[in-house]
């Protein structure tokens, strides 16, 4: 799609074409399907697939095995499991299992779409302060409302969600001036507003003079997916499913967006209702992910970039690979650090962190040569 939006753009500019003439070739190029909408299309048959392989393993992976063919016999109603196996199964791992996808899913698509939008390939979820709002919601609800729960969500859970998404509201009216918004201030306001709102956490440790709610705050800040309770995960689903179903349409503009703020308004695009409506759906997916798991970095950066390498920069085609892609990527890193030093548990956003971190300067480096500082 890049080589044929480059020659559009070419020839629009040397040939005078007419808009209408513009806006067809540019659509068409986005959306007639081809070898690559099959290509897709097989690839997320394939991660299908996958998805349910790597949650049956998950299942089966722990401080006690169960084997998967003793889970699938159990599903089948041939072969009863044990008290004990069905507590470790449907009240521990079942919850955390399908959290991770979840949280992944959400990471995913929300890279994906500040990827599109701000079209560079190192944007993360993170990337206008979500982060810092949410850890200073998390803080408030770990250090003074520990005990409160309302509806089957912690008071960390709720907070942290309210945090990430009051701080993105708050960054976007910052950046917004004369009905638009510029994309750098969106950039530096997020920054200062996450850099000022994370450093909140050290006078909040003034507080405890335990250390236990520190404890509990560390593991958050390194993303720990624990396990939720059955309300919980079934609302988080729900968001879920609402920010995917509205990011659909958002797949062709994003695409479109591809040519440039100037010629996407040439071809009928409302450029700020765009970005509005990709920042707020973001954010949602970004909510959700960090209520539920903490911290966990570099998931929204790694799958959505692999998809393109898969599938080049088509948007509509990315949207179910990289939310399948995600919710794999952290089932088994979830798995990873519930078994790797068993009994004991290294958080999730540890073993991404081992994995992002190398992928991110491989990005660097490929980038260096078309990126100047």
């Amino acid at each position: 799609m890049e080589i044929e939006v480059a020659a559009i753009r070419e020839r629009s500019a040397q040939e005078a074409m007419p808009l209408e003439t513009v806006k067809q070739e540019a659509m068409a190029s986005a959306t007639v399907p081809g070898n690559g909408f099959q290509k897709g299309l097989a690839l997320t048959a394939l991660l299908t697939l996958a998805l349910g392989i790597a949650i049956l393993v998950s299942l089966a992976t722990g401080a006690v095995s169960i084997s998967p063919r003793a889970i699938l016999a159990a599903m089948l109603g041939q072969h009863p499991l044990t008290e004990m196996q069905r507590l470790i199964l449907f009240r521990l791992r079942l919850p955390r299992v399908l959290a991770s996808g979840l949280v992944g899913s959400a990471l995913a698509l929300a890279g994906l779409l500040f990827q599109g939008l701000f079209r560079n390939p190192i944007a993360d979820p993170y990337v206008i302060g979500s982060s810092g709002g949410a850890i200073f919601g998390a803080c408030i609800g770990i250090f003074f409302f520990s005990q409160w729960s309302i509806f089957g969500f912690s008071a960390t859970t709720l907070l942290a969600f309210v945090g990430s998404a009051a701080t993105m509201a708050l960054v976007y009216s910052l950046a917004r001036s004369a009905g638009k918004t510029n994309v750098v201030t969106l950039l530096l306001a997020g920054f200062a507003i996450s850099t000022m709102f994370t450093n909140t956490s050290y006078f909040f440790e003034l507080f405890d003079k335990s250390g236990a709610s520190n404890r509990i705050l560390l593991s958050w800040l390194h993303g720990s997916i624990g396990i939720p309770a059955w309300t919980e995960l079934a609302v988080s689903a729900g968001l879920l499913t609402v920010a995917t179903l509205a990011s659909l349409p958002l797949m062709r503009t994003l695409n479109t967006l591809a040519l440039g703020d100037e010629y996407a308004q040439q071809l009928g695009i409302r450029v700020e209702a765009a970005r509005v409506s990709i920042i707020l759906i973001g954010s949602l997916l970004t909510a959700v992910a960090v209520s539920l798991g903490g911290m966990i970095s570099f998931a929204g950066l790694i799958v959505p970039h692999v998809g393109r390498l898969l599938l080049g920069p088509d948007h509509v085609r990315l949207l179910p690979v990289t939310a399948l892609a995600g919710a794999i990527f952290l089932i088994l890193a979830d798995s990873a650090a519930r078994t790797i030093f068993a009994p004991s548990e290294v958080p999730v956003g540890i073993i991404m962190a081992f994995i992002g971190a190398p992928f991110f300067l491989y990005l660097l480096r490929k980038m260096k040569r078309s990126y100047t500082v």
